[in-house]
């Protein structure tokens, strides 16, 4: 079925209690696993694209120094792969942008395809935050597009977002936000960090997300409340890659148990990226010591070689270069590259697997409402 906004798939978390996983992915064949796995549990699917994978996702391999013109096109690259693979199955599916820096940047995803779009204005003061999520809103929603928007600040690194501590995000100005900007959704700061070092044993402060819910609820606000930096680290995961040769250290996730005991506290979407890099990671460095001669060959050595001079790295970003068209466009899949791809798309449906099922979202396909952007577009204008 053709690709759907995000409002639709968090009004039916919100209606009967539940959270539903949004899985960030790098290639065409991650997008492809991420929703085969979601398809087998019939759960909605919300994939994720973070701003600078769109610049990788146009060829952009320094992706951190990706223009607007490179983020159009991998825009346009991962938006084409997904319709493709949503077109083939019959649950809901949502091409959401992670972290949109900017405006230009939040237009550039609508306009390659994304069916919804984050506008990242947590580190501006309140009112420009306001404003700036405003214009993205009015901008999207005259196109059927959800937007998300985000207030408080998560530390951690993820990408070009950055920052040394944690504000967390004060539940009346959330209220004040929602009013003022008309968001579908709102990223909050409650203990949550990106990247993959969040310290060990942290506990959430649900506080913040149930009296957000229970405002909302007084106020008859409508939305959805977001955990970013929510990856759980798998520790065995770890263990394994640095068995097989990788150095990942201090790396320390949210427990599953502190991310569902959020749910009923109001959250609603759980952002995961962390858990899919280190899976695929893992599984590249498993391919090349079961099969050796891959190291040589003239499809896959530049890969082996790049896994071998970063072994503390864990972005698959950072190894797949040599194999971009396949990254981008899904060409050249075959022989020792789709040896490459299949071990990439066994490593995203063991991460993303494991927390369909955990966040509760199994089942849960045919209570979201099949609605177009189009349908959208129409609701947005009456309110």
């Amino acid at each position: 079925m053709p690709l759907v906004p995000l409002r639709p798939v968090l009004d039916a978390a919100v209606q009967y209690g539940y959270a539903q996983g949004a899985f960030n992915v790098n290639a065409v064949a991650q997008a492809e696993a991420v929703i085969a796995v979601h398809e087998m549990f019939r759960s909605p699917v919300i994939l994720q694209g973070a701003d600078l994978a769109n610049a990788f996702m146009g060829g952009r391999t320094d992706f951190q120094n990706g223009t607007l013109e490179d983020k159009k096109k991998g825009a346009k690259n991962i938006a084409e792969a997904v319709k493709k693979f949503a077109a083939q199955t019959a649950i809901p599916v949502v091409l959401h942008l992670d972290h949109g820096k900017n405006f230009d940047s939040c237009a550039a995803a609508i306009e390659g395809g994304y069916t919804s779009v984050m506008i990242d204005g947590s580190s501006l003061p309140f009112e420009e935050n306001v404003e700036l999520t405003r214009e993205v809103v009015k901008y999207a929603h005259a196109q059927g597009v959800s937007v998300e928007g985000e207030l408080g600040v998560l530390a951690g690194v993820e990408d070009h977002v950055f920052a040394a501590n944690s504000t967390y995000t004060n539940p009346m100005s959330a209220i004040e936000f929602f009013k003022k900007t008309g968001v579908d959704a709102l990223a909050i700061s409650y203990g949550t960090m990106h990247g993959a070092s969040k310290g060990k044993d942290v506990k959430l402060r649900r506080e913040i997300p149930t009296a957000i819910r229970e405002c909302m609820n007084h106020e008859g606000i409508q939305g959805a409340l977001v955990s970013h930096g929510s990856s759980t680290v798998p520790r065995y995961i770890v263990d394994e890659i640095n068995a097989l040769g990788g150095d990942i250290q201090n790396a320390y996730g949210i427990s599953k148990a502190e991310l569902k005991a959020a749910i009923p506290c109001g959250i609603s979407k759980i952002n995961v990226d962390t858990d899919i890099r280190l899976a695929v990671t893992r599984n590249f460095r498993e391919l090349f010591r079961d099969h050796p001669e891959l190291k040589e060959d003239s499809r896959l050595s530049g890969v082996w070689k790049l896994l071998d001079e970063n072994r503390s790295a864990f972005d698959p970003r950072v190894f797949l270069p040599p194999v971009m068209d396949t990254v981008m466009f899904g060409t050249g899949d075959d022989g020792s590259v789709a040896q490459l791809t299949n071990a990439m798309r066994q490593g995203v449906k063991e991460a993303v697997g494991s927390l369909i099922v955990e966040f509760g979202s199994v089942g849960r396909a045919p209570l979201v409402e099949m609605t177009s952007l189009e349908d959208m577009t129409v609701r947005y204008k009456e309110g």
